[in-house]
């Protein structure tokens, strides 16, 4: 591939823009709940107990209610999340993790909308799939009259 002043006009303006999303006060905060997070030692355990009891809960999820221990492990997996959720420095987290999606998907959906509106933006968000129909991920093969 060759590198003309073109491509590389559009490298620079691409690094000017992620300068820009990490420089914001939405990336700050999400780092600064991520750094708080990190540092405590309490929500952690909470995290690695949920994920450890997760392992186990997928392995009674194989055999479905008819595994010795699925109502047990289904119970303490739910209390477990709670717990987890309820939590204010993860809850806190997940707002802020929200937020910076949110900010990549409008991003994602602004540059692609340059480049044509029928261009296929895989968001994740129903908000920005439903603005034009169907973006990629309905999975119904066209039964959304999205033209896939």
């Amino acid at each position: 591939m060759f590198a003309t002043m073109e491509r590389i006009e559009l490298l620079d303006l691409s690094d000017e823009l992620s300068d820009m999303i990490i420089a914001s006060d939405i990336a700050k905060q999400y780092l600064l709940q991520y750094r708080s997070l990190k540092s405590s030692k309490e929500s952690m355990d909470k995290i690695y107990r949920f994920v450890k009891l997760k392992d186990l809960y997928e392995e009674v999820q194989r055999f479905g209610r008819y595994h010795p221990d699925y109502s047990r492990v289904n119970k303490e997996i739910r209390e477990m999340k709670r717990d987890m959720d309820m939590d204010p420095l993860v809850a806190a987290f997940r707002v802020a993790e929200n937020s910076l999606q949110s900010l990549l998907d409008e991003v994602s959906v602004l540059i692609g909308r340059s480049v044509s509106e029928n261009v296929k933006i895989p968001t994740g968000n129903p908000f920005f799939d439903s603005q034009s129909g169907c973006s990629g991920g309905c999975g119904s093969g066209g039964g959304c009259s999205c033209s896939a």
